[in-house]
């Protein structure tokens, strides 16, 4: 066993122990949905057991300070492990972060459905996305600095953006709604947001994007707690990758576009994803991020020589004009 796995186990065992010591028992109280996605054989219903769920009415013109404190809030959660979840005959149990997902027949429907999941007396509706047999293609997108403007490629710029503003104030980029919606074609092709961002911010992220107009979709987004065979869940790439592999298992019959900005190594995560999947992404769209795009010339080149359409710039003008003429 490796030292980094023995610290890790040791660390969460830490973590354990004084949970059981400081915290009291917490009680299954809500049951927090996450969008879901369908493979060829299973609905993937996904959420998180809590204690508590924290939620801040926002208001127009609130101050820094105030967005501070509700976005500290999101951070705070209690959840509670080991309750068992159950939908349509289906159980499942919540991890140690309370974190559950349960795979259920897939049937014959298509689009957005509502699966009803209880956990003792509490429940909730858990949606799906199901791809329908018009889809052309698969559409799977970064988030900061793709979607919307954080700094991602900064850590301080990224936290002062990320923690000082809320709901009404974070902006999507105009064009990415607009490349967005072009994509989608009326929702006959799935989108999938993966993003390093926090779970703990699924539910604002949701509201930033109906806000903006962006289409409702299934996130990945990452684990930052403690495990027995890791501190963080992986890298960006690493989290990114796995995001990737598990959507064109996903859906095999189709080919991918994938959307990201120069900032935080999704070009490399994109040309290394082409080269597992020879054939299947059809496309790669970036936006340059930072006072100075890094040097991505050899992974556009490996994109290009496995038959990608690449598209690298400032804004998503021109790949929307190639998609509009694709049409």
């Amino acid at each position: 066993m490796s030292l980094k796995l023995r610290l890790a186990r040791i660390a969460a065992k830490v973590e354990r122990g004084l949970e059981r010591a400081l915290v009291r028992p917490r009680v299954a109280q809500v049951i927090a949905p996450y969008l879901g996605y369908a493979t060829p054989e299973h609905l993937v219903v996904r959420g998180r057991v809590l204690a508590a769920q924290r939620t801040d009415r926002v208001q127009d013109g609130q101050g820094r300070l105030r967005n501070l404190q509700q976005m500290l809030r999101m951070f705070l959660t209690d959840e509670v492990a080991d309750v068992t979840v159950t939908a349509k005959g289906v159980t499942g149990m919540s991890d140690e972060e309370g974190y559950f997902t349960l795979l259920l027949p897939r049937g014959s429907q298509t689009g957005w459905i509502d699966i009803a999941v209880s956990a003792g007396e509490i429940s909730a509706l858990c949606p799906v996305r199901i791809t329908g047999p018009e889809a052309r293609f698969a559409i799977v997108s970064d988030i900061d600095d793709t979607m919307m403007e954080t700094g991602a490629w900064s850590l301080g710029r990224n936290l002062w953006t990320t923690l000082t503003g809320n709901a009404l104030t974070r902006q999507v980029f105009p064009d990415a709604v607009r490349l967005m919606d072009a994509l989608a074609n009326d929702g006959r092709n799935p989108i999938y947001y993966v993003s390093s961002s926090p779970w703990n911010l699924h539910d604002f992220l949701g509201k930033v994007f109906a806000r903006a107009g962006l289409p409702r979709a299934p996130m990945f987004l990452r684990d930052y707690g403690v495990s027995e065979t890791q501190f963080i869940t992986g890298t960006h790439g690493d989290h990114k990758g796995a995001a990737i592999d598990a959507l064109m298992a996903a859906h095999p019959e189709l080919p991918f576009v994938l959307i990201g900005d120069t900032g935080q190594h999704d070009p490399q995560v994109y040309a290394a994803a082409a080269e597992r999947h020879i054939g299947r992404v059809a496309r790669v769209i970036l936006r340059t991020a930072g006072d100075t795009a890094p040097q991505i010339d050899s992974e556009v080149a490996l994109l290009k020589a496995a038959g990608v359409v690449v598209h690298v710039a400032p804004d998503y003008t021109p790949a929307i004009a190639a998609l509009t003429a694709d049409a």
